[in-house]
């Protein structure tokens, strides 16, 4: 293998991912007699790693080797790499401590429930509160373990709203839910929201803009010992997919959210709470997309639970035939299936019965 290709990468600028998935019997096989490491306790094991990165003159490098391989490069002439990469190889075989009360030894749903007039796929559907709680015991009963309430749209393009105005959107609904022990995050940038939806039973919170958007809501979380999602967003809802550009979507995306994950750690709020997402549709278009759950094993590297939401997404309409969200349901499967058997921990979705059915089918054969 040609290691010299990262002899200028910056030391602290490389990074891993898991390849060559084995799973059921064949991953215990293979871990018992060396041939794979276990990957963040799924059950699942990998075989081979990329190691890939961002050079000075911003190009991406990368190499595709055996587990065994990049331990030797790293114990000779990568040697400046060996902290950074033992460090990721036991991030990416760790199983993973609970995150907001959920195990992690099975993939957890995140049912979509906007009480919005202008959400991309449900909006204006359940602006009545009594909808939308019905709705969410539907979701429920069908399978998701936490319901994600958002009262403000983040859809490409879309308006900001006062926080006043997401507050009374989210908080009869929020509270009937949690007061007949619904685990509920709300999706929102503002402080004043969470705080609302917190003091009305709330558990988690889910920003897109992973705590930057407001400056209180760092120390919010952390007073409240919450559990939070923390995802890449490029921009403003508005302007999001003016254009967007990257060097190598999964590098950068990957930079961020470490450097978001560190900013909430020395705010006091624990890593054992934060779950990371990379942001599918968030200032990205169709091929970075694709780069990012193409690479998304390697974000187990951030040492947290990870959650992807693709669930009736544009790029499947880009990709297929410029289906009406409510008929991407297939294209919805088929990501969401490749992220589970990437280790990914979370889906966020909207079709709750259609997914955890399918996911059943696939622990099922994978098992096998």
């Amino acid at each position: 293998m040609d290691w010299s290709r990262f002899d200028n990468l910056p030391s602290g600028g490389l990074w891993l991912q898991p390849l060559g998935l084995v799973f059921g019997h064949a991953a215990a096989d293979a871990v018992t007699c060396g041939r794979a490491r276990p990957l963040v306790g799924t059950g699942y094991a990998f075989t081979l790693l990329a190691a890939f990165g961002l050079g000075p003159d911003r190009q991406l490098v990368s190499l595709t080797a055996p587990v065994d391989e990049l331990e030797a490069w790293v114990s000779g002439a990568g040697a400046r790499f060996a902290q950074r990469v033992r460090r990721q190889l036991m991030l990416l075989s760790a199983p993973r401590n609970r995150w907001a009360g959920f195990a992690l030894d099975r993939p957890v749903l995140m049912g979509v429930l906007n009480v919005t007039p202008d959400s991309f796929s449900d909006g204006g559907l359940w602006l009545e509160p009594e909808r939308a709680i019905a709705h969410a015991h539907a979701l429920i009963e069908a399978g998701a373990d936490i319901i994600d309430v958002g009262g403000e749209s983040t859809r490409p393009g879309a308006a900001p709203v006062g926080p006043a105005e997401e507050i009374r959107r989210i908080e009869p609904v929020v509270g009937a839910l949690s007061e007949a022990g619904v685990v509920v995050s709300i999706d929102t940038r503002h402080k004043a929201v969470m705080e609302a939806a917190f003091d009305t039973g709330a558990r988690i919170v889910n920003d897109v803009s992973a705590l930057g958007h407001d400056p209180d809501s760092l120390a919010f979380v952390a007073r409240r010992q919450a559990s939070v999602v923390l995802t890449h967003m490029r921009g403003e809802p508005g302007t999001m997919q003016h254009g967007p550009v990257y060097d190598s979507a999964p590098v950068e995306v990957l930079e961020y959210l470490e450097k978001r994950i560190e900013a909430c750690i020395a705010a006091g709020i624990s890593r054992e709470d934060i779950a990371a997402d990379p942001g599918i549709g968030f200032g990205k278009l169709v091929r970075h997309n694709l780069e990012l759950l193409a690479a998304s094993g390697a974000f187990h590297t951030l040492g947290c639970a990870i959650v992807v939401g693709v669930s009736r997404k544009s790029m499947i309409a880009r990709l297929n035939r410029g289906e009406q969200p409510a008929a991407r349901l297939p294209g919805s499967l088929a990501a969401g299936l490749f992220a589970v058997q990437q280790g990914i921990q979370v889906l966020r979705v909207h079709d709750v019965a259609e997914t955890r059915q399918a996911l059943t089918l696939w622990r099922a054969i994978a098992a096998s």
